[in-house]
């Protein structure tokens, strides 16, 4: 019986389909493996180990690109590496492959003539080492092996070109042999469980191509540092474990060390399994900083995101002690009243008007999940008053509270809320004024903190509210509620935004104004794989997303489907409708069964075209997307 997720040669041998599927594997201290299936890495972000390097910056660092493996018998080779230059691929080693599974760990199998060579790929949990264990299946005549590694030692948003900067010495250590090729980089140790000989051929490789890049209008040819290679005698039924790494490794222990990696895992077996394993890979523990990474392979970490995710990443598997660990982390970079939008400590950025009051909804979870609400009052109601008197008053960005009780923000050239595209023309979608979800969750935050308070000033502020959002925002004309409202000036496009207004824990909309809020939603921007950024009917929807930077910013949140909306929309309805909504959102949710074979195999992409097939696009895992569907799916048993 073949596992939940596996691909047999036919799918594997064809470039079409393969180079469409890959892999993202991450330990907890912010370390990754990505390429596709077969092993080519088709974008500048792939690379057998990308790590972060403190000491030069905060971004992360393809050290390892990847590696080509020779099998040799009676003094013939066959390269079961693949790679795209210019007008062709070679070598073509994916013509080897038997089939892909991906239980417990990515494991590629390659038939050469008699020989049948299996491939398994793992990190370790706490080093930024990655291993890969060959073992020999069948083989009739003795058999080498021969490692050939691909050096980047480069941040992952560039590319290498070939210079004479590089440092092209190497040091021999056990089993193998170690690389710096610039002083401020960390050292990387290539080492095998078994002794081998390096064989030093130092040679640049030009212009590998990365296709995923050309597609997105970037530059996408790099050239690579291949320093020579390893070689060993490989027996039927051995098992040799090549580890990469910033520390050496002692060989002894590697098979033991590769068991432990294989007992940890969560196994791969049905969607739900899928769901909780890339749950974890977004999770980020390093120099005592507990953090969420928002998407593989290029984003860091975001205040919006990171507490719109934590609960369905962190609770809904559970994990409550890990959950407070972020918290507790995100408020060290608390500045006033608003949280970074991208990064912490010096390179931070806090346009987001939102995040500040996500992180109420955030809390509020726990407390659902846990019970306790004594800890978030002890731990947090400080900085949650600070945040509402800031808004009160007024912060940055003209982000400020009007004589209504709504809240109004905005400042020329700067998006302020998720909608928040910029092209060198400014923000696609500037959204200044009050935009429709942060009256709701500005009204949310005043009644939690009431709540754990007890302070009536916020009781009677929310009530206020209320009574505003009411008046400026819905019209029985149109049946739904504006997205922005600036003075007398009000946008009526059909956006996801309002749907906020029917899910958050203190609801700012009535029942029946609930209803045909989440029917509009249903109607016009609903998809098998989450909501649309704007209705179809819209003059300026676009249905796919594609193309250089600014066609796809333009594109981004006017039409592209975005999946972490799904739990948003599940939780009003399942609230208005109850056990006659479980079918339906039941369904909904086993439509992302069929996403776990495409684009990012095992996760849930960052986003969709608005059109249909809805393909995937953007970021191949994304933490919000997987975080929502799991609370869904909590939202769903507890009917």
């Amino acid at each position: 019986m073949s596992s939940y997720i596996h691909f047999d040669k036919s799918q594997l041998i064809n470039l079409n389909y393969s180079l469409e599927r890959e892999i993202i594997r991450t330990n907890r201290s912010g370390v990754y493996t990505s390429t596709t299936i077969i092993g080519c890495n088709t974008r500048k972000y792939h690379g057998l180990l990308v790590v972060p390097q403190p000491q030069i910056d905060s971004q992360n660092h393809v050290m390892l690109s990847t590696v080509h493996e020779t099998v040799i018998q009676h003094g013939a080779s066959f390269n079961l590496g693949i790679a795209k230059y210019p007008g062709n691929y070679s070598p073509r080693g994916h013509k080897y492959l038997e089939d892909f599974d991906s239980e417990p760990i990515p494991k590629l199998t390659y038939r050469v003539g008699g020989v049948l060579l299996q491939k398994e790929l793992i990190l370790d949990s706490n080093r930024d080492r990655v291993m890969i264990r060959y073992t020999l299946l069948e083989a009739h005549s003795p058999t080498t092996l021969r490692i050939q590694p691909f050096l980047a030692f480069r941040g992952y948003h560039q590319l290498q070109k070939a210079n004479d900067r590089i440092n092209k010495a190497y040091e021999v250590v056990a089993n193998g042999v170690k690389f710096q090729l610039y002083p401020n980089y960390d050292p990387l140790y290539m080492q095998l469980s078994k002794e081998a000989t390096f064989h030093s051929q130092p040679d640049w490789y030009h212009n590998l191509e990365y296709i995923q890049e050309r597609e997105r209008g970037y530059d996408y040819q790099e050239d690579l540092f291949v320093p020579g290679y390893l070689e060993f005698e490989i027996s039927k039924g051995e098992s040799v474990i090549f580890s990469a790494g910033l520390t050496d490794a002692d060989p002894e222990t590697r098979a033991n060390a590769f068991s432990k990696e294989i007992a940890r895992r969560i196994p791969r077996n049905n969607f739900e399994n899928c769901l909780k394993n890339s749950a974890g890979q977004f999770i980020r523990q390093r120099d005592g900083e507990v953090r969420i990474i928002a998407g593989y392979p290029w984003f860091g970490w975001w205040g919006r995101d990171t507490f719109i995710a934590a609960p369905g990443l962190t609770l809904a598997t559970g994990e409550p002690e890990t959950f407070l660990a972020i918290m507790d982390t995100m408020s060290k970079d608390l500045k006033g009243a608003l949280f970074p939008n991208i990064g912490s400590g010096d390179y931070t950025n806090m346009t987001s008007i939102d995040a500040p009051l996500w992180f109420f909804w955030s809390l509020q979870q726990y407390i659902r999940y846990t019970g306790d609400k004594k800890t978030i009052q002890d731990r947090y109601l400080s900085k949650l008053r600070g945040i509402l008197e800031g808004y009160k008053e007024g912060t940055d960005f003209n982000i400020h509270m009007l004589p209504s009780g709504l809240i109004w923000g905005g400042q020329e050239g700067v998006a302020l809320t998720w909608m928040d595209a910029i092209t060198p023309d400014g923000p696609v979608t500037p959204r200044m004024g009050c935009p429709v979800e942060i009256q709701a969750l500005w009204y949310n935050a005043l009644c939690f903190y009431h709540e754990l308070s007890g302070e009536e000033e916020y009781a009677a502020l929310a009530a206020k509210v209320k009574e505003s959002f009411d008046r400026e925002f819905w019209s029985w004309d149109y049946g739904y509620l504006a997205d922005v409202v600036d003075g007398e000036e009000k946008d009526w496009s059909i956006r996801p935004n309002m749907l906020f207004a029917t899910s958050l824990p203190y609801r700012i909309l009535e029942e029946e104004k609930c209803d045909k809020v989440l029917e509009i939603v249903k109607s016009k921007l609903l998809t098998p794989r989450g909501l649309r950024s704007l209705s179809p009917d819209d003059p300026g929807y676009k249905g796919y997303y594609f193309g250089n930077q600014i066609s796809r910013d333009q594109a981004y949140h006017n039409g592209t489907v975005w999946a972490w909306l799904l739990g948003h929309f599940a939780q009003g309805y399942l609230r208005l409708h109850g056990k006659a909504a479980k079918i339906f959102v039941e369904k909904i949710i086993k439509g992302f069964d069929g996403v776990m074979t495409q684009y990012g195999v095992g996760t849930v992409a960052e986003i969709y075209d608005g059109d249909a097939p809805h393909r995937p696009k953007g970021s191949v895992s994304q933490a919000w997307s997987i975080a929502e569907l799991l609370r869904m799916i909590d939202l769903v048993k507890q009917i």
